[in-house]
């Protein structure tokens, strides 16, 4: 299935149906009474979020959705049908976006959660409900109001337990195909991965969500590259693990253009928990690795307050990898003891 995680759509909710004018008539009863019924309310325009859907597709290729119109009053009192509710399932993690005006509508974070994005317009009343005593036999019933009607953005936010970020060709595609049964593209040149890819980790009997983000790259903040598109699933993600390319010249500078992303994006970012992981170890010398593995320490270490462990794997061997799963399990399990206690 092709992951879509934005689209603009057209919501309008249903018209209210007329309220009836209408006058009793029965054999002897030449002048009955005013007997016209309400019309129906409009259906509404919802938004339910549900957790087997991972992405927007359903929206890619149908932009326009409409509830149903209220039933008009009849005589005899006799009220019309409201009409029936549309309702629009989405992922866990979508936001929906009034597309005028930008505001923030909805953050659609729990399963079954429901949000009425467009009312559907009242019944207008019959003419019965105009009777006084100076007025016996009115004739004036009311229109039904017409629905809201607007565009919206929506935009989905993967929820993950760890994100998976680094430069593009850092390995992060083998290292989701060898940790989870995810089967992303792989391949030696940079931008393989395209959109992000969710796994399923499994270590020492449990299990967490781990999210490939696509491959970033000096600017990617400001839309160089693949752009800021998917920076903003970083920040669904509680731990981040950070994969460097062992091989590249300047893995210090490679880290740190990341982390500059990630500030640029938003700087509470840089508040994740993080692990880092130097890739590619059988792909490089001992002693080039060991020199590699303590600029970069040293680096980590004078700016971080509390530096993040880094580790060397190789996810074509196999090699470092349950000790990095294992050590973000542990990072997770922080993440959500401290979230729940905030709670």
């Amino acid at each position: 299935m092709q992951f879509i995680d934005e689209a603009k759509i057209h919501v309008q909710s249903g018209n209210g149906g007329n309220g009836a004018s209408s006058f009793r008539r029965e054999k002897f009863i030449p002048r009955g009474g005013p007997d016209g019924g309400d019309g129906g309310r409009g259906g509404s325009v919802i938004f339910r979020c549900v957790k087997n859907l991972n992405t927007l597709i359903d929206f890619r290729f149908k932009q326009h959705f409409f509830a149903k119109n209220g039933e008009s009053g009849r005589g005899r009192n006799q009220n019309g049908l409201s009409g029936e509710n549309l309702i629009l399932n989405v992922p866990i993690g979508t936001q929906i976006f009034n597309e005028e005006n930008h505001e923030l509508i909805a953050d659609l974070m729990n399963d079954g959660e429901e949000i009425i994005i467009a009312k559907g317009g009242r019944g207008g009343l019959g003419n019965s409900n105009f009777k006084s005593s100076t007025n016996r036999a009115p004739t004036y019933a009311q229109k039904g109001e017409e629905g809201e009607k607007f565009w919206v953005r929506l935009q989905l936010k993967l929820l993950s337990d760890a994100g998976l970020l680094g430069m593009p060709n850092a390995g992060k595609s083998t290292f989701l195909s060898v940790t989870t049964r995810a089967k992303p593209k792989i391949a030696d040149y940079p931008f393989t991965t395209l959109k992000p890819q969710l796994g399923v980790v499994y270590v020492d009997n449990k299990e967490f969500v781990l999210a490939d983000i696509p491959g970033l790259i000096e600017g990617a903040s400001e839309g160089k590259g693949l752009g800021d598109r998917f920076l903003k699933h970083i920040e669904r993600c509680g731990v981040l693990l950070h994969l460097i390319d062992a091989t590249a010249e300047n893995i210090v500078e490679n880290y740190n253009i990341i982390r500059q992303e990630l500030a640029g994006y938003n700087e509470e970012l840089l508040t994740k928990p993080e692990i880092i992981a130097l890739n590619k170890i059988d792909m490089i010398d001992s002693k080039d690795l060991t020199k590699k593995f303590n600029q970069l320490k040293k680096f980590v270490s004078k700016n971080h307050n509390q530096a993040p462990q880094i580790f060397k794997i190789s996810a074509l061997t196999n090699d470092g990898i349950d000790e990095v799963l294992r050590a973000l399990l542990q990072q997770i399990k922080l993440y959500h003891d401290n979230n729940d206690q905030s709670n």
